[in-house]
């Protein structure tokens, strides 16, 4: 279909023509009903303030999930979850080997991948109670983190995040953070990851004792 504004602009046109009768022909009422704005989005769920992106799924090679920190002008695609309102602390602490060995225990798979959830993994992650002083410590080691990736603008977080390439300046400022983490539990486990996770379903035993 030729488009009134000129050929510029065509493929965008079609594109909201396909909307328009993908959603005309839903048998779901409420899908219908948006055919009347087929250019704009059916539900908006980006969050307004900085977020944590957390892919769906993620290499089992991998030794940390590599989670981003955005602002809320970039689009949390379909591929991942996020973490709205959130802060370089909790960043650190999603970035840990902590949270990575709660993640490869209790998480669902796709063939052998992670699948990472919020009910099964995120909701139900204990987070440490940490001190001001120690927050402070998981926010400096998380912004070093971003820093580092930074400074390898030619490469993607897939390329930092491979166990075979991972730069040793990235790995360096991973173990800082998990140290910081480490401290925040409470715990001197020198990265013992069978360890981490007995400690975590402790943790979680006597959240859920509580609720009770």
């Amino acid at each position: 279909m030729k488009s009134k504004l000129g050929s510029q602009v065509s493929p965008i046109e079609e594109r909201i023509i396909r909307v328009k009768e993908f959603r005309s022909s839903s048998s779901r009422e409420a899908t219908k009903k948006l055919a009347v704005t087929p250019q704009l989005f059916g539900e908006i769920r980006q969050p307004e303030t900085q977020y944590i992106f957390i892919p769906r799924h993620s290499s089992e090679r991998r030794i940390y999930i590599p989670l981003g920190f955005l602002d809320s002008d970039i689009i949390c695609g379909d591929s991942g979850s996020f973490v709205p309102d959130a802060e370089l602390y909790h960043f650190g602490v999603m970035m840990s080997q902590f949270h990575n060995a709660w993640v490869r225990t209790v998480c669902g798979r796709l063939e052998n991948r992670y699948r990472y959830s919020n009910k099964v993994v995120y909701n139900n992650f204990v987070w440490p109670s940490a001190s001001a002083e120690q927050r402070q410590r998981i926010e400096k080691a998380a912004q070093a983190i971003l820093d580092v990736r930074a400074s390898y603008p030619e490469l993607s977080l897939a390329n930092l995040y491979d166990p075979d390439k991972m730069p040793a300046d990235l790995l360096k400022a991973h173990k800082t953070l998990d140290a910081a983490v480490e401290a925040a539990y409470g715990v001197s486990f020198n990265g013992d990851e069978e360890k981490i996770v007995a400690h975590l379903f402790k943790l979680y035993a006597e959240a859920t004792a509580e609720s009770k």
